[in-house]
Formats: structure tokens, C-alpha cells, sequence
């Protein structure tokens, strides 16, 4: 079954449980930043791993010390879907381990 765009009153309703989370244009975005290179480096690949498990993969930037990521659905148009969200949700969970804020 393809992914429905969703509508913007179901993204913010959704972002209310996302903090630092937002909608830029048609793509969710959040930024990070850790105490080092190394640590912002590591997050990046825990985040790939998870990419890689959802089949589901945003544009992922590493800083010196910071992760950004800005994602939306290619195959729904560029909108964003629930598969974005889950991507952000669990980005957001494994974030706390890797010392990011």
C-alpha cells in the first residue's frame, strides 16, 4: 500500500510529541548537537541503521558536532507521510543515548 500524504493538522498534531521537531516546507528537520566529532559521528550511524530498518532514508548532515536531518516521502510527492514520523520518533529515541540536544 502506497504512503498517504498526511494532512497539516495530523503533522502538527503528530509534532506536538517531537520536540525540536518541526515542518520546513514539505520536510520535517530537527538538529542536534553532542559533546564531540566522534559522538556526532556515531549518532549518524546509529541513525543509518535505522534508516536502513524502516527502508525509509532522509538527508542526514554531520557537522563538526552537530546531526541535522530533513526528510519527507519521495514516493507520496515530496509529502510528508507516517513513515517520516517514525523515522523522527525513532531518531528522537535513540538520540538521548548519544548525549545530543
Amino acid at each position: 500500500m502506497p504512503d498517504e500524504p498526511l494532512s497539516q493538522k495530523e503533522i502538527e498534531d503528530r509534532l506536538a510529541g517531537l520536540p525540536g521537531w518541526s515542518l520546513e516546507g514539505d520536510r520535517l528537520t530537527r538538529s542536534y548537537r553532542l559533546g564531540s566529532h566522534v559522538a556526532a559521528t556515531a549518532m549518524v550511524v546509529h541513525i543509518a541503521q535505522v534508516q536502513e530498518e524502516l527502508d525509509h532514508h532522509s538527508d542526514l548532515t554531520l557537522g563538526y558536532d552537530t546531526v541535522s536531518l530533513s526528510v519527507h516521502t519521495h514516493s507520496a510527492g515530496g509529502t510528508v507521510t507516517a513513515r517520516d514520523l517514525e523515522l523522527a520518533r525513532r531518531v528522537e529515541d535513540l538520540a538521548p543515548g548519544h548525549g545530543a540536544h
